[in-house]
């Protein structure tokens, strides 16, 4: 029986979560805060649901039960080698965390090939004239918080749940130059300066506001990572508007890797 027949036959109904299990995962995620803990358990809920669907306890799995699961992730779902390795590694750390506490002997995780991933990121980014294009049109936009969504995003190179997150009372000044108050993975918190293209575009999405969130969404909420996902017509207009729910490949973290390779060649 091939790998494929064997991830396609029917398993058991889904074993419910022992005590042990249960305290295990816990204690494994109380390690992470914040939105590292959230996409930590995105990961970890991915493999103990391929364990219940095949009816195997995780603390009991081995090491060939691990294979197999790369596998599945590769053949099967057909993940980039970074998830795979990302989502592997949470695995891997899980299983570290049981043997420190004392829930298992040694880490079935510990001799298990992982995925190549290459160095330089496949992700790709806008050209130059791209970019341009993009800001004109956000500039353009009748949505004023469209275009401090892209600066923030271009300019200050933020993740999307970065430049969404902060609120105007985290906007203030440092040394004459104005700040952002940003609070990125692990909940760590910097003080970004702002450039006065980024300063300007902030401080005409908060208008006469003097609290809340720097970036509105259409119902006057806060904008959202999923707000800040462009429609199939981005790669013509170069913009996209905020709060669409579309599937468009082309993503928030295209702007972010333009920025970080204009850096690099800066550099």
């Amino acid at each position: 029986m091939t790998f494929t027949e064997l991830a396609s036959v029917p398993s058991d109904p889904p074993a419910p979560f022992t005590d042990q299990l249960r305290l295990a995962v816990a204690a494994y995620l109380a390690r992470f805060k914040g939105t590292s803990r959230e996409h930590t358990e995105s990961d970890l809920r991915c493999y103990l649901a391929w364990c219940a669907e095949r009816g195997l306890d995780p603390l009991a799995a081995r090491r060939p039960h691990l294979e197999l699961y790369i596998r599945w992730m590769q053949e099967i779902r057909r993940l980039k080698p970074s998830t795979v390795s990302r989502r592997f590694s949470v695995t891997a750390g899980f299983y570290r965390t049981c043997v420190l506490d004392g829930v298992q002997e040694h880490s079935p995780a510990e001799h298990v090939r992982r995925p190549a991933v290459p160095a330089e990121s496949p992700t790709p980014g806008f050209t130059h004239l791209q970019f341009e294009a993009l800001l004109t049109v956000a500039r353009e936009s009748a949505n004023r918080h469209d275009f401090a969504l892209v600066v923030m995003l271009g300019l200050l190179g933020l993740r999307i749940f970065e430049a969404t997150g902060p609120n105007i009372a985290d906007l203030g000044e440092e040394h004459g130059h104005q700040v952002l108050r940003v609070c990125g993975k692990g909940t760590k918190v910097v003080l970004v300066p702002l450039p006065p293209a980024v300063a300007r575009a902030i401080g005409r999405a908060t208008g006469m506001r003097t609290r809340g969130p720097i970036l509105l969404n259409s119902r006057d909420g806060r904008m959202d990572r999923h707000g800040g996902y462009p429609p199939p017509a981005a790669p013509r207009s170069g913009c996209w508007h905020a709060n669409s729910q579309s599937t468009s490949p082309y993503a928030p973290s295209y702007i972010r890797h333009d920025h970080a390779r204009r850096r690099r060649r800066l550099a």
